[in-house]
């Protein structure tokens, strides 16, 4: 007897089935709808593009391996509209898919190549027809020797010993836009190819050498700086080109994949700012733009401080390469600009920069996805075929410019040798003429140099005649002067007599005390004589007799103690803030008049206010009363001078 399930669990159970039928039959729809290439011996290689590729974004970053293959995110894939999808967020985390079917008859070895190189991470899913994945890891972000194959390239093996029909998986992850361009190559197909390849990079980068070399011995021969501007930017293209082919990781840094990622940011401003700089020098800019030449020089600086920015705050604003475009924009309109004004060896400087603004072009409506101007390899290697022809155009502008000077030179000397056949000429038909004027000349001093010799006898006569009477006059000049002294002196004398004992007005006053500089001598000289021959110094702290200059106006120093005591102190002339002129005609009136003047009088005088004059007139009249016994037995000549020393006052 058959026994049958319960029949609601029979249900539940069909239920489930059917369920389960649909969700493989929708993970394997868009699998099956994507066509898949087979491996025969026919076709050494085939570059996946259009529909052979689909891609999954990951805008997180988050999905495993098993989440993209799930029914849920495996409906999710996209076919790639164009023939070469890119990471078009760098934000996001992109998975690539490619379907492959094996003939294991095939008697070729095969690999599958990731063209760009300059991806970050690429963690690749292969089927190894079992139902079973193996992973492999890539990107230029791991050691050089982790790679399957010593090649710019990353490449795979894959393994062709089962048929079956395998989906591949990529996971790419890059901080700039990153090309996906898979390739399915045979090994023998990929040998030939890398072979060419890395004999057209020889060719290529011993170009750059050599123009570099040759340039640098010009610089060396003739000390140009614009040889050392071109070498130094063909370096920089050169380095720029090895870190976009992967050749500088190669070869130059394959222990530094940290280094790797923002080197050809460097080599970039290298470019940019020995271009310009290879500009300014070719084409004379600060004498024939000086305007353009300024906003070079602004250029470069702003260039500068990006490079600074990118380098200190994000190198992945490397990647942001588009600002290129305006350096080379400058250099390609001062040329044209310079061109225009007929200096003609800027045409080649305008012929190879048209050229690398085409291939600058050319890369940037290729980053934007414009169809149709994708050629295969020429396409890739577009900008540096370019760099070539830029290379060797700049070389001719050099070459032309250095053609320009030799033949200016040689006009040069032309006209100066030109210049001297005529200087000989005039210089014999002169030497002749000179030579006819000296013989004449020379008969004519003959004949003078008798009468000559005559007049010197007389001159000699006359001038002992003077030499005697010029002794006469000397001594008579010494007695003049000795009896000018005495009667200078005695003036003196009986000017300052007169002051010391008569009232006179203070203009008469001023002539004989006309500023501070005479009242301060006069004070010196009555404090400490008139000279170090009757000096009677004596210091007031220490007793010392011998002193200096001190630092205000005839005062004097210590030469013990240092103690500085300046030419008014212990006179009645200390802490006064009247001007000293006027403070000494002030003591003469007061003394003069005994006295009896007004404080109003003097204030009408002097210009000084009244009640200045009024505090110190009382002090000087104090001073005469304390001293009226010395005044009265004064000898003549002395007067007021007497009021003067020991005594020191308020200021007033």
């Amino acid at each position: 007897m058959v026994h049958f399930p319960d029949t609601h669990h029979f249900a539940d159970y069909i239920r489930r089935a059917i369920v389960a039928a649909l969700l493989v039959m929708g993970a394997l729809v868009p699998a099956l709808a994507q066509r898949a290439v087979t491996v025969a011996d026919e076709q050494d290689q085939h570059i996946f593009t259009g529909e052979e590729i689909q891609f999954l974004e990951d805008t997180a970053g988050v999905y495993t391996f098993e989440d993209v293959r799930s029914p849920a995110l495996s409906g999710r894939f996209i076919k790639s509209t164009t023939n070469t999808p890119q990471n078009y967020n760098l934000k996001s985390t992109y998975w690539f898919r490619i379907r492959i079917k094996h003939y294991p008859e095939s008697s070729k070895n095969w690999i599958l190549e990731f063209f760009d190189q300059t991806i970050d991470n690429i963690t690749a899913y292969l089927p190894d027809g079992k139902s079973g994945y193996t992973e492999r890891k890539m990107g230029d972000d791991l050691p050089f020797e982790n790679r399957e194959y010593a090649h710019k390239n990353f490449e795979i093996n894959i393994a062709n010993d089962a048929a079956f029909e395998g989906t591949y998986y990529f996971r790419v992850k890059s901080h700039q836009t990153a090309d996906a361009i898979i390739v399915l190559r045979s090994v023998n197909r990929f040998i030939a190819y890398a072979l060419d390849e890395y004999f057209i990079f020889g060719i290529f980068y011993g170009m750059v050498l050599v123009f570099s070399f040759y340039n640098l011995m010009m610089y060396l021969a003739v000390r140009q700086v614009q040889y050392l501007y071109y070498v130094l930017y063909n370096l920089c293209v050169g380095l720029f080109e090895m870190c976009v082919d992967g050749i500088a990781y190669q070869y130059l840094w394959p222990n530094a994949p940290e280094w790797n990622q923002y080197a050809y940011g460097i080599a970039l401003y290298g470019i940019s700012i020995f271009a310009l700089q290879f500009t300014r020098t070719l084409l004379y800019t600060h004498k024939k733009a000086p305007v353009l030449d300024r906003f070079i020089i602004w250029v470069m600086a702003l260039r500068t401080i990006f490079f600074g920015i990118c380098f200190v705050v994000d190198t992945n604003w490397f990647s942001y390469k588009f600002v290129e475009l305006v350096p080379l924009a400058v250099a390609f309109y001062t040329g044209i600009y310079i061109y225009r004004q007929g200096y003609h060896p800027a045409r080649f400087f305008v012929l190879g920069y048209a050229f690398l603004s085409l291939g600058f072009i050319h890369k940037l409506l290729l980053m934007l996805h414009v169809e149709g101007l994708n050629f295969g390899v020429i396409t890739y290697y577009s900008l540096s075929i370019c760099f070539v022809i830029e290379m060797i155009f700049l070389s001719f502008a050099i070459g032309d410019k250095v053609r320009i000077l030799k033949k200016k030179k040689d006009n040069a000397q032309r006209q100066i040798i030109h210049q001297m056949r005529l200087n000989e000429k005039l210089k014999d038909s002169l030497n002749v003429r000179l030579e006819a004027e000296v013989e004449e000349r020379t008969r004519e001093v003959l004949e003078k140099s008798a009468i000559i010799e005559i007049q010197n006898q007389e001159l000699t006569q006359v001038n002992e005649l003077l030499q005697k009477q010029k002794e006469e006059i000397l001594q008579m000049n010494l007695l003049l002067e000795k009896d000018n002294e005495a009667l200078h002196t005695n003036v003196v004398k009986v000017t300052q007599a007169r002051v010391m004992s008569t009232e006179v007005d203070f203009e008469e006053f001023s002539k004989i005390y006309p500023d501070n500089d005479s009242c301060f001598r006069f004070l010196a000289g009555m404090k400490w004589g008139n000279d170090s021959a009757r000096e009677h110094y004596e210091c007031r702290k220490c007793g010392h007799d011998h002193s200096f200059h001190g630092h205000s106006p005839y005062s004097r120093r210590c030469a013990k103690c240092d103690y500085d005591e300046s030419v008014i102190a212990h006179t009645i002339f200390q802490n006064t803030r009247i001007p000293i002129n006027k403070a000494f005609y002030m003591v003469f009136l007061i003394y003069t008049t005994k006295g009896k003047i007004s404080s109003h009088k003097l204030s009408e005088i002097l210009s000084i206010r009244q009640s200045t004059c009024w505090a110190y007139a009382s002090r000087i009249k104090k001073v005469m009363h304390d001293r009226r016994k010395e005044i009265a037995a004064s000898k003549s000549g002395e007067g007021w001078s007497l009021l003067v020393l020991e005594h020191s006052l308020e200021a007033v």
